[in-house]
């Protein structure tokens, strides 16, 4: 199955905790909030992160403080 993700950027305190969980899929903007990268995503949210990325992904999500990385089966 597979996974979409995204920032909710309005909630992410851009803390640094996704992008050191998982620099393949998160990166920050030219304010410092965090966004999805991988594979030029742009956080839309379209774009299905590789398997080998799950572990990762999962790590980041558990990470963030404020739960603003929302994580779904089908593109947003």
């Amino acid at each position: 199955m597979s996974k979409f993700v995204r920032v909710d950027k309005e909630k992410c305190i851009a803390c640094g905790s996704c992008g050191d969980a998982a620099p393949d899929i998160f990166d920050y903007d030219d304010s410092g909030v965090a966004e999805v990268v991988f594979e030029g995503d742009n956080n839309r949210g379209v774009t299905a992160i590789s398997e080998d990325l799950y572990t990762d992904l999962q790590d980041a999500v558990d990470g963030c403080p404020t739960s603003c990385i929302e994580v779904a089966d089908q593109a947003f």
